[in-house]
C-alpha cells in the first residue's frame, strides 16, 4: 500500500496479483499431523482479505488487472474470469478463479499440481505457490510485449520467474522476508540455469 501510494496513475499495463484469500493457508506446507509449526508455519497473513482501499489502488495505478481469488472478493462484475484446472482431485480446492479486468471470455487453463516446483518436496516453501507455465500463459494471453508488470504479492516469486523467461519488465513485492528471500533465491536459481534454445 505505501508504494502505491507514492506510484502515479495508471503506472503498470497490467497487475498480476494474488491476495490472501482469507481462508487461513499460512504455515500449510511442510506440516504433518500434529506438528505444531515448521520454518514457514508462522503468521497471518491469510486470516483476513484485503480492504477496498488496496483494490481501488491497484485500479489506480493499473491498466488492467487479473487478481486471483477474485471469487472471494468484492469486485465488480466481469465477463472475463480465468481458471486454474489443477486437474488432480485431492483434498484441496480443484481450482483457483482469477478476477480479469478484461471485456473477453472466460477461459481454463489445465495443469495439475504435479507441475509445482517442489511439489510434495520439503523445497516447496509457500502453501499457495502457483506454476510457472501459469504465469507464463497468462502473459501470452493478456500481455502485451513492452507491457510493464506490477505484482503486489510475490509469494514464491513463479511471476519472476515467467516474466524473466518472457523478457517482461516486472516489479513485486513481499512484505514478508522469509518468503522474499526464499522467493529471491529461487529466481537467482532459475537465472543461473540459463536457457537451453535446440
Amino acid at each position: 500500500m505505501e508504494a502505491m501510494a507514492e506510484m502515479p496513475d495508471k503506472a503498470y499495463d497490467l497487475a498480476i496479483v494474488d491476495p490472501p484469500y482469507g481462508i487461513g493457508m499460512h504455515g500449510q506446507i511442510g506440516k504433518k499431523k500434529g506438528e505444531t509449526g515448521n520454518k514457514w508455519a508462522g503468521g497471518t497473513w491469510d486470516c483476513a482479505t484485503p480492504g477496498r482501499t488496496y483494490f481501488d489502488e491497484l485500479m489506480r495505478v493499473t491498466h488492467n488487472q487479473i487478481i486471483w481469488g477474485g471469487n472471494y472478493f468484492d469486485l465488480p462484475p466481469t465477463r472475463c474470469f480465468v481458471v486454474w484446472d489443477k486437474v488432480q482431485r485431492i483434498s484441496m480446492a480443484d481450482c483457483e478463479m482469477a478476477w480479469t479486468s478484461f471485456h473477453t471470455s472466460a477461459r481454463i487453463f489445465d495443469s495439475s499440481r504435479s507441475n509445482l516446483q517442489g511439489f510434495r518436496n520439503p523445497g516447496r516453501f509457500h502453501p499457495t505457490e502457483k506454476p510457472v507455465d501459469l504465469y507464463e500463459w497468462l502473459l501470452k494471453n493478456y500481455a502485451k510485449p513492452g507491457d510493464k508488470i506490477l505484482d503486489t504479492h510475490g509469494g514464491s516469486m513463479s511471476i519472476a520467474i515467467a516474466c524473466d523467461i518472457m523478457g517482461y519488465d516486472l516489479d513485486l513485492y513481499e512484505i514478508d522476508k522469509d518468503y522474499f528471500e526464499a522467493g529471491k533465491a529461487r529466481l537467482e536459481q532459475h537465472q543461473r540455469q540459463g536457457v537451453l534454445s535446440l
